[in-house]
């Protein structure tokens, strides 16, 4: 039997896929209208992130007690989902609240969920319900970027704290890159961020914030700058070897 997927299995798995990702959409929303304790909480979580605030984050977070780790993934994958939440909110949280490397871990694999659970959206519901979570606009930007850059998109987005990761996310999963690519892709380049906004996390009281942001706008920018030289480079030497031929 051939090994490879056969078509007809595989246009049925994207079709149960799409179903079900339809299913757990819909089911969100009447949760959310008819329980008003889901509204509440959803609103309430939505105003937190736009407080810009990391302690009224590590507040709430705190505030679930032994449940606090689970609501802090929860509250990551629902920032990759709402996009552009700002995912460092919870970063700096979870630092502050269970130590810098068991926070790294929890930030570092609830992202992860959180972008898969982008990628697969965009994959089975298609560009259209994509724009809707998002902005045509910024989808747009992301695309041509993405299309440019490839796989170093991601992790050049990864390292920006002032830009959505989650829309990256979206943008893979309406290529035809494969999941097991994205998602090593996406562990790479969000590893080096999540230790180092982890262990700063802890140190983000008083004056240390403005102090700490701008540290972490630096590092961003060198290492956008370092990742550009990179690229620039490779495309000059690929264009010079084409021109040699």
């Amino acid at each position: 039997m051939d090994a490879q997927t056969d078509p007809a299995e595989k246009k049925s798995n994207y079709r149960l896929g799409r179903w079900i990702t339809i299913g757990v959409i819909l089911l969100c929303v009447v949760a959310y209208f008819a329980f008003p304790p889901v509204k509440h909480f959803c609103n309430q979580v939505v105003y937190m992130f736009s407080t810009g605030d990391f302690t009224v984050v590590k507040d709430f977070v705190a505030s679930y007690g032994v449940y606090a780790a689970v609501i802090s993934f929860f509250l990551m994958v629902f920032q990759s989902v709402a996009a552009p939440l700002p995912a460092f909110l919870v970063t700096f949280a979870n630092a502050s609240l269970f130590g810098w490397w068991q926070g790294m871990l929890l930030s570092w694999f609830s992202s992860l969920a959180g972008a898969a659970l982008c990628f697969y959206i965009a994959r089975f519901l298609g560009r259209d319900a994509v724009e809707k979570l998002t902005t045509k606009t910024a989808l747009a930007s992301i695309d041509k970027f993405f299309e440019r850059y490839g796989k170093n998109c991601i992790i050049i987005c990864r390292l920006l704290p002032f830009v959505s990761f989650d829309l990256v996310s979206y943008a893979a999963g309406l290529t035809s890159m494969s999941f097991t690519s994205f998602i090593i892709a996406s562990a790479l380049g969000e590893l080096p961020a999540t230790v180092i906004y982890s262990y700063v996390g802890g140190m983000l009281v008083g004056g240390a914030k403005m102090f700490t942001m701008a540290l972490l706008i630096i590092f961003a920018l060198t290492a956008l700058i370092a990742m550009f030289r990179k690229i620039y480079v490779n495309r000059h030497q690929n264009n010079q070897a084409k021109v040699e031929k």
